[in-house]
């Protein structure tokens, strides 16, 4: 039998799917819509060729690209939080991924489950070290909790089922498979199953009993701090029926990865970013009990100020972790303390108005709460401007809020995209600050390619303002000339109207609440991706 050169695939070995030859990629594209992978965002470059050609071969995948990795990845986080399933990723080489570490740094903070197709150099070319040669598991590992490399070509379907089964664990996960460019082109042996989805677990009942002993013993000391599937509408409903039962506070934390909001649904406050406002707000409380959150801290150190931000002697319990069914053990919780519906005293609700005049945070905030259609979606990256929208907003129409878990800034533009893409009966509404906006600014391009129902409101106020606020907390003084240039956006002043038109996404430029008012009305009610550029 003549012997083929390394590397080079011999066809008459490849195995047969009905009359049709598979390779590595094909055998894993596969793989992937058996295992219900079936959305791809990517941004590939020459060693993922093979697998762009089985994407284009392999029916019910849909393909959206990004122009850059920061987008894919962002963009695959919004789908897991709003499709509950993990989307997949195709990145080129380290630097492909290295691009999109940011936004997998807060997908992984959100335990956000996502499958990281990456690929490298053919096994054999690795040692030559060519130029975009590099340790790509070492770069994958700080943001992946599963990494390999897959070996040959008769190894990846497995190896995809693997990766798989790895993002729908509970709790779901990152992860990243690396595929070396002639495990892609080399014969495959076929379709790998999909191993079966672990089940949720439950939740302690011991931790539930514990709870419910605190809550009789003190309730009014007690703050129920809830995140993850705690703030679905079903688990607010029942922490509203044990906070009315027992005086308890129920709060979330300052970010969440998604919680369900608006008319009828039970409104809670969240800690505060600022230190000293997040004090006052916790200091009563002698227990906290965890709902999926974390005992609160400070989002950054300062000078003379504590990291933990509960009073002391506060002591903190843990109902439920990441991947428990926090719904279940809430409504456990409500059966071993005797709360109802029945207890449940309607919550005053601020009546909605059409500011006019001036554009505040105020107004701001009474706009978008006022325009709000019913089942939206809100990514919230507005920093600054956005921390007086959340009392107003309890009013509007139901929707579902989505927030930056990891503080890696660029990730609202790219969430939206994923949300959009899981959720197309719904408008998306994006809130982000100029200096964030323009990480991730190429979102807009994907946004018209797939002609999502996106409004993205870009506050412009020429400044990095929460680094400006941030310098003043961290006692570094008052700012110089340099100090300022490097916090200011200006000289040239960006013009995010004729950015979004150069990326085919229309916009205008508003100076006052009548404007801001009539731009959202007209941005909502029409279908694709819209831009408002509020100018502050």
């Amino acid at each position: 039998m003549p012997r083929t050169m390394i590397g080079q695939m011999d066809h008459s070995k490849s195995p047969v799917v009905g009359a049709k030859r598979m390779n590595g990629a094909e055998s894993l594209v596969r793989t992937m819509v058996k295992g219900g992978v079936d959305v791809c965002f990517t941004n590939p470059g020459t060693s993922e060729m093979h697998f762009v050609a089985a994407l284009d071969r392999v029916p019910g995948m849909r393909c959206v690209l990004g122009l850059f990795e920061g987008v894919v990845t962002g963009a695959a986080d919004g789908y897991f939080r709003m499709k509950g399933t993990p989307a997949s990723t195709l990145l080129h080489l380290g630097p492909g991924l290295a691009n999109g570490l940011a936004n997998l740094h807060n997908a992984k903070k959100a335990n956000s489950g996502i499958v990281n197709i990456v690929g490298q150099h053919a096994v054999y070319h690795i040692g030559y070290n060519a130029p975009l040669t590099s340790d790509i598991e070492g770069l994958a590992r700080p943001m992946s909790s599963w990494v390999r490399t897959s070996p040959d070509s008769k190894s990846v379907a497995a190896d995809g089922a693997a990766a798989i089964a790895a993002a729908k664990s509970a709790p779901p996960q990152i992860a990243t498979l690396i595929l070396p460019a002639d495990t892609a082109w080399n014969e495959a042996d076929g379709i790998a199953e999909v191993p079966a989805e672990q089940q949720r677990a439950s939740y302690s009942p011991q931790a539930v009993e514990q709870a419910a002993k605190i809550l009789h013993g003190d309730g009014e000391g007690t703050l129920l701090l809830m995140t993850g599937s705690a703030l679905s509408e079903q688990g607010l409903a029942l922490a509203e029926r044990i906070a009315a039962k027992t005086g308890c506070t129920v709060m979330g934390p300052t970010f969440r990865p998604k919680m369900a909001r608006g008319r009828g649904r039970f409104s809670i406050d969240r800690i505060h970013y600022v230190i000293e406002n997040a004090l006052p707000m916790l200091a009563k409380f002698r227990h906290i009990v965890l709902v999926e959150s974390d005992d609160p801290v400070a989002f950054f150190a300062y000078p003379n100020k504590p990291s933990v931000l509960r009073p002391e002697g506060c002591d903190v319990h843990r109902m439920t972790s990441w991947g428990e069914n926090s719904v279940a053990a809430l409504e456990a919780l409500a059966g071993a303390v005797k709360a109802s519906a029945k207890d449940v005293k309607p919550q005053a609700v601020q009546e909605l108005v059409k500011p006019t005049g001036a554009l505040t945070h105020a107004s701001i905030a009474q706009s978008i709460a006022y325009a709000i259609p019913e089942n939206a979606i809100l990514v919230d990256e507005s920093l600054t401007t956005g921390r007086a929208f959340f009392p107003p907003t309890a009013a509007a129409a139901p929707h579902d809020w989505l927030q930056n878990m990891g503080g890696s800034i660029g990730f609202s533009t790219p969430l939206s995209i994923g949300a959009a893409i899981a959720c197309p009966d719904r408008k998306v509404i994006t809130m982000v600050g100029d200096g964030s906006a323009m990480y991730t600014i190429q979102s807009l391009w994907t946004q018209a390619r797939e002609n999502l129902n996106i409004v993205t409101i870009v506050f412009a106020n020429r400044i990095y303002q929460i680094l400006r606020g941030e310098f003043d907390n961290v006692g570094a003084g008052e700012p110089g000339q340099r100090a300022n240039d490097m916090l200011r956006l200006d000289r040239p002043t960006l013009d995010f109207v004729a950015l979004a038109k150069g990326m085919g996404v229309p916009g205008r430029a508003v100076t006052n609440a009548d404007e801001f008012n009539k731009a959202l009305a007209e941005a909502v009610a029409e279908p694709g991706p819209r831009l408002i550029e509020v100018q502050m």
